[in-house]
């Protein structure tokens, strides 16, 4: 069964090669980078996520997804639209709703931000303020409980933004399960890749023989 893993808008798809290296069965594991499968299109949220559909729907068979901040919230909103397609999810450091205040202050301090600033992200700076005002509204709130898969909920210890959304997912989502990463903040596939990876693997194993 293919693994997917996805990368946050301020990460590339390689922000997972330290992770990756640490896991079992890494022919299965795939790394799509967001800004190639838009096909030039505009980086709003909804052509986004169309575009993110296409790319699950054309791997063959269920998936496990695996998405970090906004590939988790891609890999929570295709869980819900498509039930039957997916095998089980890992959110880590995703928001069940997107905290416009913080928000407004990460685009405030993008703003003053030089070009330069961005070349280590898939997007570039015109991208980004594009995809977060376009997701400004989001919130999965009451939708969460319709999840029915296996999902693991993953968030660093450090990561203050994203802490009460990952106890509330774990507290709406039927079949799930919490971890939370010791002395870890947000980028847990780079702050600690190893510990991320011992967390994927013991779940994975688990899930082969479900």
């Amino acid at each position: 069964m293919k693994k997917i893993l996805v990368h946050g808008s301020g990460h590339k798809a390689t922000s997972w090669n330290k992770t990756i290296s640490y896991m079992e069965n890494k022919e299965d594991i795939l790394c799509p980078n967001l800004f190639f499968i838009l096909n030039n299109k505009e980086a709003s949220y909804v052509n986004l996520y169309s575009s993110f559909a296409e790319y699950c729907n054309n791997v063959s068979g269920q998936l496990d997804l695996c998405g970090i901040s906004l590939g988790g919230i891609l890999a929570l909103n295709y869980a819900l639209d498509f039930p039957d397609k997916v095998h089980s999810l890992v959110l880590i450091g995703t928001p069940h709703k997107v905290p416009k205040i913080i928000f407004s202050i990460q685009n405030l301090i993008f703003r003053f931000l030089p070009k330069s600033f961005f070349e280590s992200m898939e997007f570039s700076k015109k991208d980004i303020f594009i995809l977060g005002n376009s997701m400004k509204t989001l919130n999965f709130s009451n939708r969460v409980q319709n999840i029915r898969c296996r999902t693991l909920i993953v968030c660093g210890e450090k990561d203050s933004a994203n802490l009460k959304s990952a106890y509330y997912l774990s507290e709406h989502i039927q079949n799930s399960e919490l971890k939370i990463i010791k002395n870890t903040g947000h980028v847990v596939n780079e702050e600690n890749p190893e510990g991320l990876s011992e967390i994927l693997n013991d779940y994975y194993n688990i899930n082969e023989m479900l």
